[in-house]
């Protein structure tokens, strides 16, 4: 391994553009990934170093854009050269994009490491043969304390856990990593490594690992918890140095540690009365929380004004291969009750899930989008989000379709499609993909519609009239201002909806499906 010998070193970790436009292109240039942020931040306090972060999907500030996508690291590296750059790998649609962008690097002379949840099992000899020098498995934080001395030095790597390199064309993996459970001896997140992004929400975690189980998700473990003290702390630091005010909790299910989020909901509380500053949280949080009144009021109090739910499907059966043990009315109650204590409710669901044991739901097509509109709208969900089934890489899901032989060959369909909006297996009869690709189009191009920029108008001029009606002011700003929200995020979507088509229609991948069905069939 190449020794890096400057008296000062600079780290840069990037996190690699999105390969077309699509539906989260959006939020991305509002954002960033928390994770790189979270190794930098780490990778800060060891001397002689110099890190930043650079994503590519949030380069507002004066950020040295490509012409084509992403960041001209041509002129980053005359600006600022990097001795070793870090790739951030948990999506998997940007991974072309990371690999690219690691032969450039490569090609200069610079040590490249990559880590994140794509990199599993064989996708650790793909990327040791993209160039990637050294792949990290597993959390990141403390590995880099290990690594980058070691590259300075010249030591050998085979004595720091859970890494893969490649050794005189020799594949070497070592000991693995342990999961981190000290998250309170982790630095907080600087946000300020992240250059030339223009932040609005900021993300935040308290809990890592998921004891769901879902076949098509990555994350997976007993969870483990920073304490609501120390979780308290680092949204307070974003606050006071970045005069941040909106906030996700990526964590993958919000209130897991019933009692401690309860404790933590009260101490947030009590820290935006005594700054006298409303924040505004996201959470993600499992539908059957519902049932805990407590638990709603806490957050509620807290400033937690929107929930993300993972409603999946509203067919019973496609449920039940999901793992999701729930019935499709009690999914619209539990709904209506978020929505009763003033939470804004985002509902993200999976179109055409293939079913376990041969079971094949035999609605037709028309029938099925008919079902998701209408459960959508008893629901009385503010925004939606629907996409196709996803088999990423180490999941349960792709094993068994792989198994199965119904996975589209990568020559055809490669990794840059892996982000929900294009079907990536042939799906279950008498369904077809081309058939799941044009009805998640016609669930949201239902939802979001050109018609609410017009009711944006309406809903301008009725708040006098609304608040006369209702001889409250509070009470009619909050009813008032939920319908207008909700218009401008649907007329928002509909202009998203639209450059979606455009991008997939610029993609040709109609004619990449039919030759991945064709090769799938032989």
């Amino acid at each position: 391994m190449k020794r890096v010998n400057q008296i000062r070193h600079r780290l840069r970790i990037i996190v690699p553009a999105y390969p077309a436009f699509n539906i989260y292109s959006n939020i991305a240039n509002k954002t960033t990934a928390l994770g790189p942020v979270s190794v930098a931040s780490i990778a800060n306090e060891i001397p002689a170093w110099d890190v930043e972060v650079v994503d590519e999907n949030n380069l507002r500030l004066y950020g040295p854009k490509d012409p084509e996508k992403g960041a001209d690291h041509s002129f980053l590296q005359k600006l600022r050269p990097a001795d070793v750059v870090g790739f951030y790998g948990g999506l998997t649609s940007t991974i072309p994009r990371l690999y690219e962008l690691a032969q450039f690097y490569k090609q200069q002379g610079v040590v490249t490491i990559a880590g994140g949840q794509h990199f599993v099992g064989s996708n650790i000899e793909e990327a040791l043969g993209s160039g990637i020098d050294i792949v990290v498995k597993g959390e990141s934080e403390l590995t880099i304390k290990e690594l980058l001395p070691a590259l300075i030095q010249g030591d050998s790597l085979k004595q720091i856990k859970g890494i893969a390199y490649r050794d005189n064309s020799q594949t070497i993996e070592t000991e693995k990593r342990e999961p981190i459970e000290d998250f309170d001896g982790l630095p907080n997140p600087d946000f300020s490594l992240v250059r030339y992004a223009k932040i609005k929400m900021y993300p935040v975690s308290r809990i890592r690992g998921c004891g769901m189980d879902c076949e098509f998700c990555t994350v997976k473990g007993r969870p483990r918890y920073a304490s609501p003290e120390k979780f308290l702390e680092a949204i307070e630091n974003i606050v006071e140095t970045r005069n941040a005010k909106h906030f996700f909790i990526v964590d993958d299910l919000f209130g897991q540690q019933r009692n401690e989020t309860i404790r933590f909901c009260k101490m947030l509380e009590g820290y935006q009365q005594r700054i006298n500053r409303r924040l505004d949280f996201t959470v993600q949080i499992r539908l059957d929380k519902a049932k805990d009144k407590e638990l709603l009021s806490a957050m509620r109090k807290a400033g937690i004004n929107m929930v993300a739910i993972g409603f999946e499907s509203p067919i019973e059966e496609e449920l039940d291969a999901m793992k999701k043990h729930i019935k499709p009315q009690e999914m619209i109650e539990l709904s209506r009750t978020y929505r009763r204590f003033g939470f804004l409710v985002h509902g993200m669901f999976i179109f055409g899930y293939p079913h376990k044991d041969k079971k094949v739901v035999t609605l037709p097509i028309k029938e099925r989008v008919k079902r998701f509109r209408v459960f959508i709208k008893k629901a009385k969900i503010d925004t939606i989000q629907v996409l196709l089934p996803v088999p990423l890489p180490g999941t349960e899901l792709r094993d068994r379709l792989e198994k199965e032989g119904r996975v589209y060959p990568m020559t055809d369909i490669g990794w840059q499609y892996y982000d929900g909006n294009f079907p990536l297996f042939e799906p279950d009869g008498p369904l077809t993909a081309q058939e799941l690709q044009s009805s998640i189009y016609k669930i949201m191009g239902k939802f979001y519609k050109l018609k609410y920029m017009f009711m944006l108008g309406y809903h301008i001029f009725s708040f006098p009239a609304l608040v006369f009606f209702l001889h409250n002011i509070k009470k009619g700003w909050r009813i008032w201002y939920r319908s207008w929200r909700n218009a401008l995020i649907r007329f928002g979507g509909w202009a998203v909806l639209k450059g979606w088509m455009k991008s997939f229609k610029a993609s040709n991948f109609s004619n990449r499906l039919r030759e991945a069905q064709k090769h799938l069939r032989r």
